[in-house]
């Protein structure tokens, strides 16, 4: 006489058990690689702003006293920008921050103040960046502007700005 050995396998209630943890594991941790994303992305727009005001700062030192829009800081040899300026020396600021695109989640703006008319000569400017999709891509809208301040709100919106300087807003510590 033959005896049947018993399958080997799971049964449908392992396999349950194993679906329903893996599903409490899953939404422990979407929600908190979430978080980490925003934080990213608000983390890479701060370090942005950072990057432009130091450019627009050695700008200022070369042009005489002014800040110029970001086209110029990343061509600045060209004759609305600072003629005198040797075609081979450093550019202040890498193409990719200069076009203003989306990077991040973040979508950038510079708003000049107090142009003097001279070839693209400004005394001051604002330099924002808003979340794409506020709550998703980043939580908080940042801005600074030629003093150096950087300021941000907490609903996603821009800094309010008047002629390229940043109005009352919280401070960035």
């Amino acid at each position: 006489m033959t005896r049947k050995r018993p399958e080997a396998g799971f049964t449908l209630i392992e396999l349950l058990i194993v679906v329903a943890i893996i599903g409490i594991i899953a939404a422990i941790a979407i929600p908190s690689l979430l978080r980490a994303r925003v934080s990213a992305n608000e983390s890479a727009a701060i370090g942005d702003i950072r990057t432009l005001v130091s450019a627009e700062a050695a700008y200022h030192g070369a042009n005489g006293g002014f800040y110029g829009p970001p086209s110029c800081l990343a061509a600045p040899a060209n004759a609305a920008c600072i003629p005198s300026y040797p075609t081979n020396a450093p550019l202040f600021l890498d193409q990719q921050l200069a076009t203003l695109q989306a990077k991040a989640g973040y979508s950038r703006s510079f708003q000049p103040g107090g142009a003097t008319g001279v070839r693209s000569d400004i005394t001051c400017y604002a330099y924002h960046t808003t979340p794409t999709v506020p709550g998703q891509s980043g939580v908080r809208g940042f801005a600074a502007d030629c003093s150096g301040m950087m300021c941000f709100t907490t609903e996603g919106s821009a800094v309010p700005s008047t002629n390229g300087m940043l109005d009352t807003c919280n401070v960035l510590r």
